[in-house]
């Protein structure tokens, strides 16, 4: 008998509403271990909500949510914090710390969760800034001298600095050029390829999607309509997905689409 490993991260029938507002109508996600799922959809469809449920920032209504088969638990601090050491996140924007130089900024967890000496920090914050193409004279800098490309590769170094097993990125290539996208996508799957890490992405970005992703997943009107691997994306048979991935206006996706009504 063959016994199956437990998902990496795993969301079932969870739902979550803000009033009467239904956001997540029974999310079902299963992402295996050292595999990257890309979550598409439009605006207010689910992605950001869901991705704050599994980092515990919003406790879902009902469903559960377990990393390495252990469910886990919202709303207390137990096993919390270890928990948290898993993670690694590249926030929309980068959401640099403008008071800290760069190396701090990657560092900051090194610092404040693992509790490592500054000196040593800020050694492997120099590491990971070479990882994402920065040179050691950026470690000393302010995020406002920075370009927006550059702030973004440090947010990527920031998310890989404490080796975590598992990356979030929300929308990692919002606000850059079609060049600097391609060059941070790039980055992001050569550093989780060394990493060996299972990464959740939420993006707008269908180029980003595919070269990032094995699994994309479409979530809309608070469930997933389809999950398939990226090279079958183009022949899913879903109408809501072909519409979204071409960007057309004509199709079952209304302008007006949003959260249903509880």
């Amino acid at each position: 008998m063959t016994l199956t490993a437990p998902a990496k991260i795993e969301l079932k029938s969870v739902k979550k509403s803000f009033g009467s507002k239904i956001v997540l109508d029974g999310v079902d996600i299963r992402i295996d271990p050292g595999k990257s799922l890309v979550i598409i959809g439009g605006s207010g469809s689910g992605k950001s909500v869901t991705l704050k449920c599994i980092l515990g920032l919003i406790t879902p209504d009902s469903g559960t949510i377990s990393i390495d088969g252990q469910p886990v638990q919202h709303g207390g601090h137990t096993g919390r914090d270890s928990l948290m050491q898993k993670f690694g996140m590249l926030f929309q924007g980068a959401a640099l710390f403008d008071s800290l130089k760069v190396w701090e900024n990657v560092a900051f967890g090194l610092i404040h969760a693992q509790k490592k000496p500054k000196s040593e920090a800020r050694d492997i914050a120099v590491e990971k800034l070479r990882r994402v193409g920065l040179a050691p004279s950026v470690a000393d800098l302010f995020p406002a001298e920075l370009s927006g490309g550059m702030q973004k590769r440090v947010g990527l170094a920031r998310a890989i600095a404490t080796n975590p097993e598992i990356i979030f990125f929300d929308e990692p290539t919002t606000g850059l050029d079609p060049i600097m996208a391609d060059v941070i996508n790039d980055l992001i799957v050569e550093n989780v390829r060394e990493l060996g890490a299972t990464t959740l992405s939420i993006t707008h970005d269908m180029h980003s999607a595919r070269k990032i992703a094995d699994h994309i997943a479409m979530i809309y009107e608070g469930r997933i309509i389809w999950h398939g691997p990226v090279d079958a994306l183009d022949h899913s048979g879903n109408p809501y997905v072909d519409q979204f991935i071409h960007g057309r206006a004509d199709g079952p996706i209304t302008k007006n689409a949003s959260f249903k009504a509880a």
